[in-house]
């Protein structure tokens, strides 16, 4: 497994990369700061989300926040998050560019709908919109960060990709190659998806569809974009979704290793 993950880094590295929901994270009873209870503006993160139902089941960004809060972090969410919805849609958005626009994001998420990034027509949509997106973003003084997503369980066939491993390679690229073009960063989760299914295959990341994330999954997910946006391992952080202990400690040590140990591989410094 060490071995394929070196190997997919290296492909990379020649690559060379629901409704509006705002989510307090005071609404979860988990102890901790949030950005309305003091915290200075230079202090509290706040992060958009611009997605579809890879990002609204089991609540992500909530998730997210909740993980964050148990260290202490203040933090604040939204999302955009349609079900199916593409980042062309997004970009032709009045929801979602007004969202952008309202200013005081720390980082804007751009997660594509499952399969575009795995073929080259998908990514010629998929590429133009993230240039527009990420503009957005940018302008008003946030990071955009691409949500590199898992591929299904049993791969894309239609497309000629007819395992899960082979339809994962194709996404990565996918995202890597956006992401080193406009020279932003990459929240790993289907990269470590890859990792964990194969390395821990008792911990079921998909729901019964084989697309849609597990409780697992999205806490996975979490624990990936705590690592990438903090720069710190999530390790032994107490919010654990509602999954047992062993496996969220088993979740949150594979992101950290493979968002902190590959930093320069996904922009993260």
């Amino acid at each position: 497994m060490a071995r394929f993950a070196r190997s997919l880094a290296r492909a990379a590295a020649r690559l060379a990369a629901c409704a509006c929901l705002v989510v307090s994270v005071g609404c979860s009873g988990t102890a901790g700061p949030t950005c309305g209870a003091g915290a200075g503006a230079e202090a509290c993160t706040r992060v958009l989300f611009l997605g579809n139902s890879y990002t609204s089941v089991n609540d992500l960004p909530s998730t997210f926040a909740q993980l964050a809060r148990s260290a202490g972090r203040p933090v604040e969410v939204a999302m955009v998050a349609n079900g199916g919805e593409t980042l062309a849609q997004h970009a032709a958005s009045a929801e979602s560019l007004d969202k952008i626009a309202s200013g005081g994001w720390t980082y804007v998420v751009l997660q594509e709908q499952s399969e575009t990034p795995a073929t080259a027509a998908g990514r010629d949509e998929m590429y133009a919109a993230a240039r527009t997106l990420a503009g957005k973003a940018q302008a008003v003084g946030a990071v955009p960060l691409l949500f590199m997503t898992w591929a299904h369980e049993d791969g894309l066939p239609a497309s000629g990709l007819p395992t899960y491993e082979a339809m994962q390679q194709q996404i990565d690229a996918g995202y890597l190659g956006i992401a080193n073009e406009l020279k932003v960063p990459v929240a790993p989760v289907g990269f470590t998806w890859y990792v964990v299914h194969h390395d821990h295959p008792e911990i079921g990341l998909w729901s019964d569809d084989g697309s849609h994330p597990s409780v697992a999954g999205t806490y996975l997910a979490a624990c990936v974009f705590y690592a990438a946006i903090f720069r710190q391992s999530p390790e032994g952080l107490s919010f654990h979704g509602g999954i047992p202990d062993e496996q969220a400690s088993v979740l949150q040590a594979e992101a950290s290793d493979n968002v902190l140990n590959l930093q320069s591989q996904w922009g993260l410094r």
